[in-house]
């Protein structure tokens, strides 16, 4: 077994690709379909591309502030792809990448960022929450998620996110707890991405490890080169596998980095280095991803250029859609908060809207 083999107490880290795209243990290369690699790395690549735009449109005052995914890519995209499409993802804020491979609409992400509760609103079949920016508040809903699974005994895994900063939450021990003493179906991806803001990893905890966190609750933990795919796709698949026969939550720690700002409200020139920022770019999970691709003949530098092209028209053609659908109600800030409006936020929206009358808006 991968998780114990990759032992966080001793200091073990699984990859199978190594920063230049090499494999390190052919043993350990997972048997994917041609075209479930491309799939995963065509969505890496529109991930990457849509946010570099949505960085611009943020800078161009035609988004509100938005949460960056470069470097990331791989820490998603490798989890959902050893995914069926039963099972739930439950994000944070900083999934776009691995929310497009679910099946979520690019047009619909932009929606969020852009201000509108539409964005927020997934269709049931796609089996994903809603964007959950409070953090390691989905920790726990994830775990209930997980719990109804169980319940009704569906063959189902559930598969939540949090960073680095989020494990020192509450809400993170509480639902892997509750998780645990429950044997519920659920794999925690730690995207531990080194900055929880401007706070460094050094100071979340001084377990060498988050992965060894899992050591206290009980179940297994192991810690992953979340910049490879690779790695990624095989630790979920096993994780899901002890979740579906009854064995309980796993933790898998995703070793990577946020390539950009925390969030287009924060510069991180202030608080990290250029070297250091250099090391992890030399990282890129689609550098080492794009050389997997083309030693195995599946891609090619030409394909890329094209591609790239594509994405670029597509996500332009898609914002301007979503510019297109204008500012939001007023309403639209009260109406998600219970499933039917109860009679404060009636009096609050009537109080407020009075109000503007009065002031001639």
């Amino acid at each position: 077994m991968l998780i114990k083999k990759f032992d966080p107490l001793k200091k073990k880290i699984l990859e199978v690709l190594d920063y230049k795209g090499n494999i390190v243990d052919e043993k350990l290369e997972p048997k994917i379909n041609d075209e479930t690699l491309i799939k995963m790395y065509k969505t890496m690549l529109l991930g990457r591309v849509a946010d570099t735009k949505a960085l611009q449109y943020q800078r161009q005052g035609r988004m509100l502030t938005y949460a960056p995914i470069k470097g990331q890519e791989a820490a998603q995209v490798g989890v959902i792809a050893a995914l069926e499409k039963d099972d739930w993802m439950v994000p944070a804020f900083r999934e776009m990448a691995g929310m497009l491979y679910k099946g979520a609409d690019l047009k619909q992400l932009f929606l969020y960022w852009y201000g509108n509760e539409e964005g927020n609103k997934f269709s049931k079949d796609l089996k994903i929450l809603p964007i959950s920016v409070p953090i390691a508040s989905q920790i726990n809903h994830a775990a209930g998620v997980a719990y109804a699974s169980k319940l009704q005994e569906l063959n189902e895994v559930t598969v939540a996110y949090v960073g680095d900063g989020g494990t020192s939450h509450g809400e993170f021990h509480e639902g892997v707890n509750f998780a645990a003493t429950n044997a519920l179906p659920l794999i925690v991806i730690i995207q531990n991405n080194q900055w929880a803001i401007s706070t460094p990893r050094s100071v979340q905890t001084i377990a060498e490890t988050l992965a060894q966190k899992a050591v206290a609750y009980g179940i297994p933990g192991i810690q992953v080169d979340g910049n490879d795919p690779l790695a990624m796709y095989i630790a979920t698949k096993e994780a899901k596998e002890r979740a579906l026969k009854g064995d309980g939550p796993t933790i898998i720690e995703a070793l990577t980095y946020r390539l950009g700002p925390h969030t287009t409200s924060d510069d991180p020139t202030i608080y990290r280095s250029d070297e250091e920022l250099k090391y992890w770019e030399e990282r890129d999970p689609l550098i080492r991803f794009k050389k997997y691709m083309i030693d195995k003949g599946l891609w090619s530098e030409e394909l890329e250029e094209k591609q790239i092209e594509e994405n670029n028209n597509y996500v332009n053609k898609t914002f301007k859609e979503v510019e297109g659908t204008g500012l939001i109600d007023l309403d639209e800030v009260f109406k998600y908060n219970y499933e039917i409006m109860h009679k404060d936020l009636e009096d609050q929206i009537n109080d407020y809207k009075e109000f503007l009358e009065s002031e001639g808006k």
